[in-house]
């Protein structure tokens, strides 16, 4: 159909590292670090939904332009 099932399963892969990490790091009393990883693996993934929505509004157009 529309998206395809490797890209959810990079984001969910990509959260779960970063979800161990986080508790990791936390545990071990480097709480900064831990938010830091958290941070730097949201802002990874935003990036990843931005280029799907990219595409999907390229779709959208070459839909409605008839391109």
């Amino acid at each position: 159909m529309g998206i395809e099932v490797d890209i959810i399963f990079k984001i969910a892969g990509i959260g779960i590292i970063v979800a161990f990490l986080h508790t990791v790091l936390k545990q071990l009393g480097k709480e900064e670090y831990a938010h830091w990883v958290t941070l730097l693996g949201f802002i990874y993934i935003l990036f990843m939904v931005a280029s799907i929505v990219d595409d999907l509004f390229k779709k959208i157009k070459s839909v409605f332009l008839f391109q």
